[in-house]
């Protein structure tokens, strides 16, 4: 019985990240792979390969799947995308061709949740306070009034996955956790041992807000000056969705008036800042660049992911990560061609 044509199609420097040379052997077991990788651009210069390809392992840099490269690939059925979000790759011309797309979005939040989980325990300890000062002043002072992580209030602003394994990781300690989502039900809540609240009153309350909402037409500037100005005194925002869902000149104006709160931004608008950004300057500012997310070695788990995906495809089983018109509607998966009042009829 012939195995099904594969090909790898993604950006070239994130490939042996992705899929590592281990990983590559096992997929060549369960699939007709070559073991090179090729580019989107490469891949339709390669019209003969393209249009035997049945199966796209891809990642980073993979192949918008728009009418043109679908009319290249006339027998492509599924596509293991190794990376977070599919809003890049997938469009409305592929949820019509009944291409299956599953991608590796919850090994991608993983790192991102231990980032939170690490950023929120140091910044409950004031540890950026602290560190700036014992720079500065060469000494320890006298230490400051501190929540520590017992029986603190952290705020997750939207429940996606990379703000549930969060909470798994909050479980661990005796805080509270407030979220605010708009479709997060009753009963949902319940599960996952958080409580609903409005957005202003979760940074009202909260020690620690961590920012999770996808960046969405509609959530492009949700969190400005009057939530900001909301937060407790020695409270910390940390930002590691992206960096428009914040008003950047609101964030900015807000945190130059009041250093008694903190930001931890691993993402920016722009991004990076600007050379003559006051964000650089300002001591109760810390920038991470963009490193919440998988990078290098933790890349690995992605390809993990899609050749367990792989396997279940094979096999005729449910895919657990596959990316559906439903589950795109409002998160980042959804295609940029598809407004949202269509996402959840789309395909």
């Amino acid at each position: 019985m012939s195995r099904p044509i594969a090909a790898y199609i993604m950006a070239r420097d994130s490939f042996g990240k992705v899929y590592t040379a281990d990983q590559r052997a096992e997929i060549s077991d369960l699939v007709d792979v070559d073991d090179n990788c090729f580019t989107p651009a490469q891949a339709l210069a390669s019209p003969e390969m393209l249009g035997r390809v049945e199966l796209i392992l891809s990642g980073w840099g993979g192949p918008k799947l728009d009418a043109k490269f679908l009319a290249g690939a006339p027998n492509l059925k599924a596509v293991f995308y190794g990376a977070g979000a599919t809003s890049d790759i997938v469009t409305s011309a592929a949820w019509r061709r009944g291409i299956v797309v599953t991608c590796a979005y919850a090994a991608n939040a993983t790192p991102v949740a231990e980032y939170c989980f690490a950023t929120t325990i140091f910044s409950l300890k004031r540890g950026w306070q602290y560190m700036r000062s014992v720079s500065q002043d060469r000494t320890f002072h006298q230490r400051l009034p501190t929540r520590g992580a017992y029986e603190s209030t952290v705020g997750l602003v939207s429940m996606g996955m990379t703000a549930r394994k969060f909470r798994e990781l909050l479980a661990l300690t005796d805080v509270r956790v407030l979220a605010y989502d708009p479709y997060l039900d009753a009963r949902e809540a319940e599960e996952l041992g958080v409580t609903s609240v409005g957005l202003a009153e979760l940074f009202e309350l909260s020690d620690v807000v961590s920012i999770h909402t996808p960046l969405l037409p509609e959530t492009a500037g949700l969190i400005s000056k009057r939530e900001l100005g909301l937060m407790r005194s020695g409270a910390t925002l940390i930002n590691t969705a992206r960096g428009r869902i914040i008003n950047q000149t609101d964030l900015i104006e807000v945190l130059q008036c009041r250093r008694d709160i903190y930001a931890v931004l691993d993402v920016t608008d722009p991004e990076p800042p600007p050379p003559d950004s006051p964000l650089y300057d300002m001591p109760n500012v810390v920038l991470t660049p963009h490193i919440a997310g998988s990078l290098d070695g933790e890349c690995a788990r992605m390809g993990r992911d899609m050749i367990a995906e792989l396997r279940r495809y094979l096999c005729g089983e449910p895919l657990v990560w596959a990316v559906t018109p439903e589950l795109a509607a409002n998160s980042s998966h959804r295609p940029r061609d598809v407004p949202a009042r269509l996402a959840r009829h789309a395909g």
